[in-house]
């Protein structure tokens, strides 16, 4: 598997695929996030927006490699671990813009609550934007591993499929993308920090089952 990583990550950077997400992700921090303004509104702000993002990694991922190269790779090493590779890749690509993410926004904000009065932690609510950065790429990650090949295959099909996705499970009242923005948003209101762990828990949950579906799939569609 070790290979496979290694592999699916210099075709990722080699085809430079990855800069149009990352260009996409820079453009929604500089409109969003702003020196100076409430640390826990930005971490909200910083992680809602890579949940698409990370989506569409996985689409670039699991969609890199030209057909004669995969059924090789697939051939050699079995079409899951290719598949899990791929998504991986993407998961790690996305891990490494929400690290990055959380440091701009803890270096650039105003450790204060909403009102610009109740002072806010700045060690707790970067632990809290980390879980809740970390959270939406797993989510996002879920997203394009479900709204791509194996299980959609046509673009016409696969793009909308994943907006719409990503929207939802970032809306959805019982999201744990839901969760973890919302929580970040209404503490800053009164300058309070929770550090919750389980809707990161819950976001590794569907997404290895997400993944685990795709990877399943890709043993029975070939091509």
């Amino acid at each position: 598997m070790t290979a496979l990583l290694r592999y699916q990550a210099a075709l990722l950077l080699r085809s430079h695929r990855w800069l149009p997400p990352l260009l996409l992700y820079a453009a929604f921090m500089a409109v969003g996030v702003q020196a100076g303004q409430p640390v826990l509104d930005s971490f909200g702000y910083a992680s809602a927006a890579l949940l698409p993002v990370a989506a569409w990694l996985v689409r670039v991922c699991v969609t890199n490699e030209p057909a004669a190269a995969r059924d090789c790779a697939a051939a050699a090493a079995g079409p899951w671990r290719v598949h899990l590779a791929a998504v991986l890749t993407a998961l790690t690509a996305s891990t490494v813009l929400a690290l990055a993410a959380t440091a701009v926004v803890a270096g650039i904000s105003d450790p204060h609550g909403s009102d610009h009065q109740a002072r806010v932690p700045l060690g707790p609510a970067t632990a809290q934007g980390t879980v809740a950065a970390v959270a939406c790429a797993l989510l996002g990650t879920g997203v394009g591993a479900l709204c791509n090949r194996p299980l959609l295959r046509s673009t016409a099909w696969a793009v909308p499929s994943t907006v719409l996705a990503a929207f939802l499970v970032l809306f959805a009242g019982v999201s744990p993308a839901n969760a973890v923005v919302t929580g970040l948003v209404a503490g800053s209101r009164d300058g309070t920090v929770h550090v919750g762990l389980l809707p990161l828990a819950g976001a590794a949950v569907l997404t290895a089952a997400a993944v685990a579906v795709a990877c399943a799939l890709s043993s029975r569609r070939t091509g």
